[in-house]
């Protein structure tokens, strides 16, 4: 299982060490020092589209206006921190932040 997110985020961090506790195998990325390919990000946002971005960030916020306007591969290429987290692959399943429904998936036994 792979964890993409930042180490500083506080949202990636309850989600690894849930995932550890019970005893999940987790590699965690931090997209920040260590940016997708090309291809990884092209998995990403075809699985997710636009919601790959969290357009509510102050990061987000502080892109410029071409960014903005721009598909989210670039906004994620430019702007790391901009990426919705975690980002969560269990094998071919993609899961995209820490919710209810996402620790059902990834909890259960």
């Amino acid at each position: 299982m792979v964890v993409y997110g930042l180490e500083t985020c506080a949202m990636c961090q309850r989600a690894r060490k849930a995932l550890e506790a019970a005893d999940k195998p987790v590699q965690f990325r931090d997209v920040r020092a260590e940016p997708l390919s090309e291809a990884e990000l092209g998995i990403l946002i075809a699985e997710f589209g636009d919601r790959l971005v969290d357009r509510k960030s102050n990061d987000y916020r502080a892109l410029n206006d071409w960014l903005k306007n721009s598909e989210a591969e670039a906004q994620i290429a430019a702007q790391p921190k901009v990426m919705a987290r975690p980002v969560i692959r269990d094998g071919d399943a993609f899961y995209l932040g820490w919710d209810e429904p996402v620790q059902a998936a990834l909890l259960a036994d």
